[in-house]
């Protein structure tokens, strides 16, 4: 059995200079953009808010209710079930799907945001580390989750599945090749976007606990 290593990442955030005002400008850049742009505006509030869930994670859907006033499509938006999509390329087309059908529903109208309200594309150079931590058993796994950090937890939930396009996290993967399919089969149907991720990581502990991994 391979040893668990965790990671940890640092990232640097860049404008990339593209804006929009409007609903049409906002879909024009989607399809140009790279993908580390939608990651990160639909990810980065998950290291932001560590104890307290806000109401909406996705800053497309932020935008268009606080800038545009499209209450409708920022609901759809922000209902978007981001585990089920395994790439940032399907998570890319749903925000497109979405708001295309939005303005073809014809309960649309053209409207800009005002002045100093517009959507600043930004992207997410990613720099991957290990953190010296390492498991090399299932108890030592679970033990050595109490002292890792969120980045770390964040790594492994989610930026590397969407990451290396699968269905799967970090510690599930691991835990089925040791043998552990149920306990990585119930850390799968945990949402990890439902959660902060100070609780996922009870959520996870106590699994471990109820399988007697300590």
């Amino acid at each position: 059995m391979e040893p668990f290593h965790f990671f940890t990442e640092r990232r640097l955030v860049q404008l990339t200079g593209v804006t929009a005002r409007s609903l049409p400008e906002l879909l024009t850049s989607l399809d140009e953009i790279p993908g580390s742009c939608i990651f990160y505006h639909t990810h980065h509030l998950f290291l932001s808010h560590h104890f307290e869930k806000p109401i909406v994670y996705n800053d497309f859907a932020n935008w268009c209710s606080e800038a545009l006033l499209e209450e409708a499509l920022s609901e759809r938006l922000a209902a978007i079930d981001l585990l089920s999509l395994t790439t940032i390329r399907r998570v890319r087309e749903q925000i497109i799907s979405i708001i295309r059908n939005h303005m073809g529903s014809g309960r649309w109208r053209l409207r800009e945001c005002p002045p100093g309200d517009e959507f600043h594309f930004c992207k997410s150079m990613s720099f991957i580390m290990p953190t010296g931590i390492v498991a090399y058993s299932v108890p030592e796994f679970f033990a050595k989750l109490h002292s890792i950090t969120n980045v770390s937890l964040y790594f492994h939930l989610l930026e590397a599945r969407l990451r290396l396009e699968r269905s799967t996290n970090d510690f599930s993967f691991w835990l089925r090749g040791c043998g552990e399919p149920r306990l990585a089969d119930e850390i799968d149907r945990l949402d990890p976007y439902s959660y902060t991720l100070d609780e996922i990581k009870e959520q996870i502990i106590e699994l471990g606990a109820a399988h007697g991994t300590n």
